[in-house]
């Protein structure tokens, strides 16, 4: 097999390894470190990245990435998996989207080992992990009291990124251009397959979201070739693909009270909400109007909202809405547990859909 080696240390095949990535130390001079799980099988195959709290208050990738690295089907391993629990460790640790240093670190890369805090760890994990891989997952939530409906926003332009995006097997897949200084334009630039899965509410676990993005991670290593062809015999979920979305936004203060949930299909012209007076003067209600036809895929939370405050992501969509509404349905009682999980089926890992 290639030789891989992350920080100085060789990745053997068929093992499991920790490895460190050092990063700066806290003001209390007390050690810090990037956590890489490595699990390599036994025969060669594509090199997959699976990176979690990039942003470090989305936390529900946390928990998909533990549950990923219990599942068995990983005895079955072709290839390697670089499992990233939490990559920026310093805002995790401070329940913060940012670093220390108030930057975002998917606007850092490429970064450099002499930059500010932010570039410097995004220098380290792109040179320690993503240019040794082939294929990538990033995984991300909404903002804090923003929730998203579980997407794919990938550049489904490039043919193998769109089959990594539809094996996935969320309900939308949305295209979207990279932004400067994110983890997936210096990625693709190195022409490394990146998706980037966004599901739930920053802060918060989302059960259906943890639950579909462990499946999603692994219908994609199937896809790739690092794992055997699922034996299921349920139908494929199939995705909602589109290349246009617009956040509506409040045209007044005031208290927001929302009309319809995320995944729910809308019309142009739809009233999805209602600004109204504290004061309880109903006479001044605001209507917050869907500007074109699509489904709801991210929607804030917070009732108390100022003008210009966004309100609700819709995804615009044209085709077969009925259809579509099916999609939806069927993906929400693929994930939804009837019961959940108790201590002990945490321990043993809780069943997933797919």
């Amino acid at each position: 097999m290639q030789k891989l080696t992350i920080a100085g240390v060789d990745i053997i095949a068929g093992s499991r390894q920790q490895i460190e990535l050092p990063v700066a130390n806290l003001y209390t001079h007390t050690e810090l470190s990037m956590t890489v799980k490595a699990v390599r099988g036994r025969k060669d195959g594509p090199t997959l990245f699976v990176s979690a709290a990039i942003h470090g208050d989305e936390i529900n990738g946390v928990e998909i990435v533990r549950r990923l690295l219990q599942h068995k089907a990983l005895r079955s391993l072709r290839g390697t998996l670089l499992a990233i629990p939490i990559v920026n460790v310093h805002g995790f640790l401070n329940n913060s989207r940012y670093l220390p240093d108030g930057r975002d670190l998917n606007r850092s890369f490429p970064g450099s080992p002499k930059s500010s805090l932010a570039g410097r760890m995004a220098h380290t994990f792109l040179n320690e992990v993503v240019l040794k891989c082939t294929h990538g997952i990033d995984l991300h939530t909404g903002a804090r009291h923003r929730s998203n409906l579980p997407q794919i926003r990938a550049d489904i332009k490039d043919k193998s990124t769109l089959a990594m995006a539809e094996s996935f097997g969320a309900p939308v897949i949305l295209h979207s251009a990279t932004r400067d200084g994110s983890l997936r334009e210096i990625a693709s630039e190195s022409n490394i397959q990146v998706l980037l899965y966004e599901a739930g509410e920053a802060l918060r676990f989302d059960e259906i979201a943890i639950r579909a993005g462990v499946s999603g991670i692994l219908n994609v290593m199937r896809q790739i070739g690092m794992l055997p062809a699922s034996r299921s015999k349920k139908p494929k979920r199939s995705s909602m693909i589109t290349g246009q979305s617009t956040w509506l936004r409040a045209t007044s203060s005031g208290v927001l009270r929302a009309l319809v949930p995320l995944g729910a299909f809308v019309s142009k012209g739809d009233v999805l909400a209602l600004i109204s007076d504290p004061m309880g003067d109903n006479s001044s209600d605001v209507k917050i109007l869907a500007s074109d036809d699509g489904i709801v895929i991210g929607r804030t939370f917070l009732p108390l909202v100022y003008e210009g405050d966004a309100l609700f992501h819709i995804a615009k969509y044209k085709a077969n809405i009925e259809e579509a509404l099916e999609q939806v349905n069927a993906f929400r009682e693929a994930f939804e547990p009837e019961v959940y999980p108790t201590a002990d089926e945490y321990d043993d890992h809780p069943p997933i859909a797919g």
